[in-house]
């Protein structure tokens, strides 16, 4: 059956916006706390032709969130997310929710992630410890003690059902719907000394990736067999007609 080739184009179209995606999760495989972006096809019937004529189009994308893996680091200022919650910074587009819980102490005690965020406590202040309070311990509700005395609690928030997500620098997402504070602590809670990895599947990306790649392949030499059928059609009917 011939293919048309607007949807031929439509499909290359799809197929190269996938490659991309796929692409960017590769390239942040070892980005701690990255969310992979996943989507998928759909199809947009016309019926401005006599024939309804169904397009390929790239459908919803959505960042995956799924866990990824944790991995011990024993540093007392990186904390990870074990559950289904995300912590807070304070950002130039407003508060945003990481799983990255690389975290640094200024001298004046300022609590802030590797890029210069403040992280925020239930309340969404930013968090200040002692200077010279001695290391911090984490416990899994967020609290933060130096030398045996509360100091500060590491806020934790759950993204309701539904909400959409938009990517914010690597590992930040800004959620449609604000997120809500986390109070229970037994499904959702902070581990001290550990980081989350990327939740990217790198084999299933690769391949991925290779199927779309000879999909668009595929789809690429139709349209190039389309074109030379109707550059021989032209050359055919120009003959006869001379």
């Amino acid at each position: 059956m011939s293919i048309s080739l607007d949807v031929a184009m439509s499909a290359q179209l799809s197929l190269m916006k996938r490659l991309e995606t796929i692409a960017h999760n590769v390239a942040n495989v070892s980005t701690v706390g990255f969310r992979a972006e996943e989507s998928n096809f759909s199809e947009l019937v016309s019926n401005n032709t006599l024939d309804p004529t169904a397009y390929a189009q790239i459908g919803q994308t959505v960042l995956s969130q799924k866990a990824g893996a944790l991995v011990k680091t024993d540093g007392p200022l990186d904390v990870a997310v074990n559950g289904n919650a995300w912590f807070a910074i304070q950002t130039p587009a407003g508060q945003v929710n990481t799983r990255d819980g690389r975290l640094t102490m200024l001298e004046t005690g300022d609590l802030q992630t590797l890029q210069g965020y403040p992280i925020l406590d239930v309340g969404g202040a930013p968090i200040t410890l002692e200077p010279g309070g001695g290391p911090p311990t984490i416990a899994a509700d967020g609290m933060i003690t130096q030398n045996g005395a509360q100091v500060a609690a590491i806020g934790l928030f759950r993204i309701p059902d539904g909400a959409k997500l938009q990517r914010f620098e690597n590992s930040g997402v800004i959620s449609s719907i604000p997120a809500e504070p986390v109070v229970d602590f037994s499904r959702n809670r902070i581990v001290q000394g550990f980081v989350e990895n990327s939740n990217v599947n790198p084999v299933k990306q690769m391949t991925d990736l290779i199927m779309v790649s000879r999909l668009f392949e595929g789809v690429t030499n139709a349209i190039q067999d389309k074109e030379r059928s109707m550059q021989n059609a032209i050359r055919t009917l120009g003959g006869s007609n001379s």
